[in-house]
């Protein structure tokens, strides 16, 4: 598909999840919003341990989709978060954003041409 979503990815979630495949799509685009405010609190509370939890939970369901980029930077929330670096955080959590937004209407497309 892009360097934001991998096609192949998806087009193994679509064959094995059938009917289902819509649903993961829509689960995927709420947990993501679930996981950006995991982190945005996280940072708020200055708890390095958490944002480093938030970040690896959700670089799994972004790796799992196929959004590697996101996953990506969520590896380096989660070092910077592990480490207590937490000046970085706001910048990292500002780019796992806007690449949201990109994979987000990457995905909306995509579910626009399911049946």
């Amino acid at each position: 598909m892009t360097e934001h979503l991998d096609g192949a990815v998806l087009a193994v979630l679509q064959d094995v999840m059938e009917d289902e495949y819509p649903l993961l799509l829509q689960t995927f685009l709420s947990d993501s919003q679930a996981r950006l405010g995991d982190l945005e609190r996280a940072l708020e509370a200055r708890d390095g341990e958490a944002v480093r939890q938030a970040a690896h939970t959700f670089k799994g369901s972004c790796s799992n989709m196929g959004a590697q980029l996101m996953a990506d930077l969520c590896k380096q929330l989660e070092v910077q978060g592990k480490a207590g670096n937490l000046e970085v955080v706001p910048g990292l959590i500002e780019q796992l954003r806007r690449e949201f937004g990109i994979v987000r209407f990457l995905i909306e497309s995509e579910r626009r041409q399911q049946p």
